[in-house]
């Protein structure tokens, strides 16, 4: 059933929250009958507007009718209560899950897709699709500019935009870091050029390595085209990023068994912009890098973490130790319920 409604948000967008809306209306008038506006509006919180247009709708498909005494439900609308109240136990539950998780992680928001992304038939599908969603839904119109990193998982959600997000948007996308030593497919230039060119939008790209001593990196600074895009990755009001298991990313950036054995001895856990991390949120080891940094990302508007799998639950729950406050984390089944089980 989860599955079945993730589709359905995919297709048409705030569908949810509009039948969440209506079903609470309609609940509140079964309750209260005969019922009017301002006492309806009391009782659920909300401004006479809101239950004047709810329900002028109910009424025009039928489910409530008005008289002198006040709104009622109709028979009609009574067998869609009825009908209605499994389905909306089981998106009330889902709800839950994700403002438990939220609540856990000390976060803003979380979104909780089907499945676990890193199991043997897992896939990132739903994943990239809750993040085009939730960009679809909380980018704000106008200028943005978009700060993102690399990685498989980001990669996807890529793949999952399309043109629609660029709607009263005038987006740019960035990288957030410079190239790493990994495929280029999943570099933070490769992923933001293929997030701008799937929305007809526009990117920079950032040519300089992310692995570089201080004495290396510190005069690039200086050089025109990148002291450029680096002034628009410190603009940027949206940032999208993964999370990674420590071992696994300290792999695929080639470094050496010697800090590899370090990260190991330390009990890393995680990484993410650079900073390794240990179960409690500890900084263990930090490299040098070019582009954003953790403490950069509380002034950020929107801040999107991408990450699933029960294999990732402990760097994702780690990570939440050093993420903002307004983060908002998308994740799957896998690793919510390995968190929620801690």
């Amino acid at each position: 059933m989860r599955e079945d409604w993730q589709w359905v948000e995919a297709i048409m967008p705030q569908m949810v929250t509009k039948l969440t809306s209506r079903f609470r209306m309609l609940q509140g008038v079964a309750s209260l009958q005969p019922v009017g506006r301002r006492t309806l509006a009391t009782s659920l919180d909300c401004s006479e507007r809101t239950v004047r247009t709810t329900t002028d709708a109910l009424a025009d498909l039928g489910f409530i009718q008005m008289s002198a005494k006040g709104m009622q439900v109709t028979a009609t609308g009574q067998r869609v209560l009825q009908g209605l109240s499994p389905i909306m136990d089981e998106l009330a539950g889902r709800q839950q899950r994700e403002l438990a998780l939220a609540q856990r992680l000390n976060i803003a928001h979380c979104t909780i897709v089907p499945g676990d992304s890193t199991a043997a038939n897992g896939n990132l599908a739903s994943l990239a699709q809750a993040a085009s969603q939730v960009l679809a839904d909380e980018l704000p119109a106008g200028k943005s500019i978009v700060a993102v990193m690399g990685g498989h998982t980001l990669a996807n959600v890529a793949e999952a935009l399309t043109p629609t997000l660029a709607m009263n948007r005038e987006l740019l996308f960035v990288p957030a870091r410079g190239g790493v030593g990994e495929s280029p497919a999943i570099q933070a230039n490769a992923v933001s050029a293929r997030m701008a060119q799937r929305t007809n939008s526009d990117f920079r790209s950032l040519y300089v390595p992310e692995q570089l001593t201080t004495a290396t990196y510190k005069p690039l600074f200086a050089e025109p085209a990148i002291h450029e895009v680096l002034q628009l990755i410190a603009q940027s009001n949206v940032v999208i990023h993964g999370i990674g298991q420590a071992l696994v990313m300290a792999k695929r950036r080639q470094m050496t068994p010697h800090v590899i054995a370090d990260l190991t001895a330390a009990h890393a856990v995680g990484e993410a912009f650079g900073y390794f991390f240990d179960a409690e949120g500890h900084v263990v080891s930090k490299f040098p890098r070019i582009g954003l940094d953790i403490a950069d990302l509380a002034a950020k508007q929107l801040v999107i973490a991408v990450a699933g799998g029960a294999e990732k639950g402990t760097a994702i729950a780690a990570y939440m130790h050093l993420a903002p406050a307004q983060t908002w984390l998308i994740t799957d089944e896998g690793a919510a319920d390995f968190v929620l089980k801690k």
